[in-house]
């Protein structure tokens, strides 16, 4: 058994930690719990890193793609790896709900989000879980691409590392559980 484990972002330091990079905050705490470093694969366009937990060996993904082209490098993982589309977990920001608050799906659209359009055009399917992080609506009438690319204020700062710490708790418990429903169950609401 195998998990793509696959975090969105854009990469480069101009977007380190800015709204739009939640997912890849994620997958950097993980592979820092994990001890893994990340490599940069030029064929798939992803930095990845991996570990066996319980006998099945788990990817942290990276695409380097930048957002809009997200799913060239999940694609090529999942032909390359040989894996089913229950075996990908995506990790990505929502900027129609509030700050740091989550939720979990099995399948739905790509609701605007350029990276979850990117993946759903290119593996042919809506039908995949998916992690989303609240990173709230733009203010003061600031446009919706300065709002992603923008770094959190303080407060919300701290509220996403809180959520990024929940959404990490419930990624290891659905690798313990292998089982997806009952992550949501645990972990919504």
């Amino acid at each position: 058994m195998t998990k793509l484990l696959v975090g969105l972002g854009n990469p480069g330091d101009k977007y380190f930690e800015t709204k739009h990079n939640v997912g890849f905050m994620l997958i950097d705490q993980l592979a820092k719990k994990q001890n893994v470093s990340f490599t940069h694969d030029k064929i798939f366009q992803a930095e990845l890193a991996s570990f066996f937990l319980n006998g099945e060996k788990i990817y942290l993904v990276k695409p380097m793609t930048f957002m809009n082209e997200s799913g060239k490098a999940v694609h090529a993982l999942l032909t390359y790896y040989g894996l089913d589309i229950e075996d990908l977990l995506v990790i990505y920001d929502d900027l129609d709900m509030e700050v740091g608050k989550i939720r979990l799906r099995a399948k739905g659209s790509a609701g605007g989000h350029n990276g979850i359009k990117s993946i759903i055009q290119h593996i042919g399917t809506q039908a995949f879980n998916r992690v989303k992080v609240g990173i709230g609506r733009p203010k003061n009438g600031m446009s919706v691409v300065n709002h992603v690319l923008s770094k959190f204020d303080k407060d919300d700062y701290i509220g996403i590392l809180q959520s990024i710490d929940k959404v990490d708790d419930a990624v290891n418990y659905y690798l313990q559980e292998k089982n997806f429903e009952k992550m949501m169950q645990r972990y919504n609401g």
